[in-house]
């Protein structure tokens, strides 16, 4: 699925422990902390964007981009909801893959120069054959009572996206931070599908789908 919202040449960065954002998904966020509030604002009164970005293994808090993995996607605030506290509730969209090629700003926040990543597709007979060993596992999540909302459940039911189909089985179904990361940093679609089967089931106990 393409991108139809032009990014800017730089967003602020929301690094978290264990928290990734794939493109098409949503990602509910509670932002308390000073500095992100800071961040919120700066992103409200520019383009409404901003990345989130894993914090890397055994890291608890970072100091400096060191501490994060540099490969995120850029999110799109949807919905955001201000307190009289200064705290916010918030969605965000994932929009697009990015590479932070370098940093404008390192604190309070970061705010990084982004390279849009593509992704590649691979062979389509391929990816329609991986897509539907997916919607395979999926389907059997759905009997298990873990599935998508209904109009996401009812577009993908009709594998009209693979790549969208692994992205939000990817962020919604595997628990595994790095794997998430894994995930998010392939580009080819067929590995990134044959990456998200491959978790998916070591996660289910090496089931078949």
């Amino acid at each position: 699925m393409e991108n139809a919202i032009t990014l800017p040449g730089s967003v602020p960065v929301m690094p978290l422990p264990a928290a990734l954002l794939f493109p098409h998904a949503l990602l509910p966020l509670y932002i308390f902390e000073r500095r992100y509030r800071e961040m919120l604002e700066h992103a409200l009164k520019h383009d409404r964007m901003f990345c989130v970005a894993c914090m890397k293994p055994q890291r608890t808090d970072w100091r400096t981009p060191a501490d994060f993995f540099h490969v995120a996607s850029v999110g799109l605030v949807r919905a955001c909801v201000g307190r009289g506290d200064g705290t916010s509730n918030l969605i965000l969209q994932g929009l697009q893959r990015v590479r932070f090629a370098r940093f404008e700003q390192e604190q309070p926040f970061p705010i990084a120069r982004i390279d849009p990543l593509q992704s590649h597709a691979g062979r389509i007979v391929e990816v329609e054959a991986l897509g539907e060993k997916l919607l395979e596992i999926y389907r059997a999540q759905k009997e298990h009572g873990r599935q998508f909302p209904e109009k996401v459940d009812r577009y993908l039911s009709d594998l009209r996206d693979p790549e969208m189909l692994a992205d939000l089985m990817a962020a919604t179904f595997i628990t595994d931070p790095a794997r998430r990361q894994d995930v998010l940093e392939e580009l080819t679609v067929a590995d990134r599908l044959r990456l998200v089967i491959q978790y998916l089931r070591e996660e289910r106990g090496g089931a078949a789908a």
